[in-house]
């Protein structure tokens, strides 16, 4: 992880993280969705959003698509880019996670080293979401076309086909989306959470 330079200080503000999460009524945390192309990743993060949204909680997705449109348009798909892709999107999601929103993130992360580099920067409220759906599922539903041009040699590099995509060993939880519904896999998202403690604010000072 780069290092900043020696004359570069971090300045704490007055109010803390907790001040802002007792404000809110949750904890900031990360929930990080990984796995294939077309295994759901998007999709499960934006029915938790929205199921979140509506018990009252601050939730905020940060898309793979999405930020290849700005903050990280000048990345390509080598090995290299794509762990500066998720080394950015990390520090983003700390970053949101110690203002005290829950964000979901949703990204193919296909390296564990990318992945435990997150988990780093973070902290303890980093969980790992395995959004589980074989290579054949995902090239089955395929909704961009993307594994059929892959196939054809059209895209180089592309996860799953020529470049690797490591699994995670102990996920905080998995998703089998090829086996359970949509409402389901948000269910079980919004459950983790509140196993986790994260939908109670932190106890009050004393």
């Amino acid at each position: 992880m780069p290092t900043p330079p020696p004359n570069i200080r971090r300045h704490e503000g007055v109010i803390s993280r907790q001040d802002r999460e007792r404000l809110l009524g949750q904890k900031g945390c990360v929930v990080w969705f990984t796995g294939l192309s077309g295994s759901g990743k998007s999709t499960v993060s934006r029915r938790a959003e929205e199921r979140l949204t509506a018990a009252g909680r601050l939730v905020y997705v940060l898309d793979g698509d999405n930020v290849r449109h700005g903050l990280c348009a000048d990345l390509g798909f080598s090995d290299r880019d794509r762990t500066e892709n998720i080394r950015r999107i990390g520090h983003v999601a700390a970053l949101l996670a110690d203002a005290g929103a829950i964000v979901l993130t949703a990204f193919i992360s296909p390296f564990r080293k990318d992945r435990q580099q997150v988990r780093d920067a973070v902290g303890q409220d980093f969980l790992e979401v395995f959004v589980d759906a074989p290579l054949a599922v995902c090239e089955q539903r395929d909704p961009k076309g993307l594994y059929q041009k892959a196939r054809k040699g059209e895209i180089p590099e592309f996860t799953g086909i020529s470049s690797p995509y490591e699994p995670p060993t102990d996920p905080d939880l998995r998703l089998p989306t090829g086996e359970l519904s949509l409402d389901d896999c948000a269910a079980r998202v919004q459950q983790l959470l509140e196993s986790r403690g994260l939908l109670q604010p932190p106890a009050s000072k004393s």
